[in-house]
């Protein structure tokens, strides 16, 4: 949903409410392990830590949505659950206007030791359809910690089907921002 103005916290309860009863705007979940000739997979990996303390405060940032922390997109409710089947309301600061996108957690992954993450999917009022998985990692080897963002997505909109080489720079500014967010989170 595009709108001219920010939203009100009133509004923005107002479409979570909406939004509850409504399917995915797409049809497979786990559509990022298969193939889909409607869009590519766009991926990208940061180191952000090293160490079990850094994975234990990785895990604690996506829990609390903290690679949403950047500025210019939201996450509501705030606090929300990552629980399958939550429904999120992603709120995007765009050029001059706003764009309120409803998501659901639709699974999680890893085993907690050595990763940790939850993907959600696009509901129909979402400006894209598709999926997006975030996750963090430890390597035993090394040590490392790195938080990775897998997301697959096509147009689900007149003005993003339009607006597609900005929803595209958009996408990859969001990975870059949300990877900077969570080297914060764990370092902070």
């Amino acid at each position: 949903m595009f709108l001219p103005t920010r939203p009100t916290p009133a509004e923005i309860d107002r479409f979570l409410a909406n939004s509850a009863g409504l399917s995915l705007s797409y049809e497979l979940v786990h559509i990022l392990d298969a193939p889909h000739a409607r869009a590519p997979v766009d991926e990208a990996l940061a180191a952000i830590g090293r160490g079990r303390d850094d994975f234990i405060r990785a895990c604690e940032a996506l829990r609390a949505w903290k690679q949403f922390d950047i500025g210019w997109v939201e996450l509501h409710p705030l606090g929300a659950s990552i629980a399958v089947g939550t429904n999120v309301a992603v709120l995007i600061r765009h050029f001059g206007f706003w764009s309120l996108n409803g998501c659901r957690v639709v699974y999680d992954v890893g085993d907690g030791e050595t990763g940790f993450g939850y993907a959600y999917g696009t509901l129909p009022t979402h400006a894209e359809a598709g999926e997006e998985l975030f996750e963090v990692t430890r390597d035993p080897s090394t040590d490392v910690v790195t938080y990775r963002i897998r997301a697959t997505s096509w147009p689900n909109s007149l003005l993003a089907r339009i607006g597609l080489p900005i929803a595209r720079h958009l996408q990859e500014r969001f990975r870059r921002d949300s990877s900077a967010a969570m080297r914060r989170a764990v370092l902070a």
